[in-house]
């Protein structure tokens, strides 16, 4: 068996053992889902004539999926180096790449779970929402959303020594990052500095694209700018990332 299938399998078997995270890591983003649907049932853009929906579930679902990437390797990474997991796989013939690898094969599985099931429930008659043609650009929006944040994550639990540390600054990262960049409530209905500030941030690109490709709120161009905003910063994450990558924690 190859290092990579060993550390996919045993990350696998952690992650169903671990059933109260894989509740919250689905049912977080069901949550606002709930809430904002509720809110603003009925409610257009006025800037679009969009339903709110149409808004907030293209967000929220964006951040749930980059959510669970960052936290679920960083976490990981973090406890690895701390029960010495990652010094004794250095010591083996497998290389970096299996350890990333292995989590971001994991990664993808779920952010697809977690779109499958968060659509799903979306389309439901309380909720309404009604997924555009254009709708299977959401699977390379999502390899990109993912590769992007779990990069993100990977910078995270190599600095981070404890859970305490991985959650404050995940938190600290991820929450601003959802409000500045529309996750919750649209950007059109937003001053234009806070607009231009979201410009900086990775998941503003993850949210248009995945508003155009589920909603077609714009065409293929948008969804494209998208993906392009989110290769950059997955280059800048991964750089960062492997320059900063510790085995161990005094290294």
């Amino acid at each position: 068996m190859s290092a990579y299938a060993a550390l996919t399998g045993a990350g696998y078997r952690a992650q169903v053992r671990d059933k109260t995270t894989l509740f919250f890591t689905f049912a977080f983003p069901l949550l606002f889902l709930v809430v904002f649907g509720l809110i603003f049932r009925g409610q257009d853009v006025e800037q679009s004539g969009l339903s709110y929906l149409s808004y907030t579930a293209a967000g929220v679902l964006s951040w749930g999926v980059a959510n669970a990437a960052v936290f679920g390797i960083a976490f990981t990474l973090m406890q690895w180096r701390t029960d010495d997991i990652l010094r004794l796989i250095r010591m083996s013939p497998a290389p970096l790449s299996a350890v990333i690898g292995s989590r971001y094969a994991l990664a993808l599985v779920v952010g697809a779970v977690q779109s499958l099931l968060f659509v799903g429930v979306a389309m439901l008659p309380l909720f309404g929402l009604e997924p555009a043609s254009g709708w299977p650009l959401l699977i390379p929006v999502m390899v990109l959303g993912i590769t992007t944040f779990l990069l993100l994550g990977v910078i995270i639990g190599s600095f981070a020594n404890t859970p305490e540390s991985v959650a404050a600054v995940a938190n600290f990262l991820m929450l601003p990052m959802a409000f500045l960049s529309g996750s919750f409530f649209p950007l059109d209905a937003m001053p234009d500095w806070l607009q231009k500030v979201s410009l900086v941030m990775p998941l503003r690109y993850l949210n248009d694209a995945v508003s155009h490709a589920l909603t077609g709120r714009g065409d293929l161009s948008d969804v494209t700018v998208g993906c392009a905003g989110l290769a950059v910063f997955a280059v800048v994450f991964g750089a960062v990332a492997v320059k900063t990558f510790r085995w161990t924690r005094s290294s």
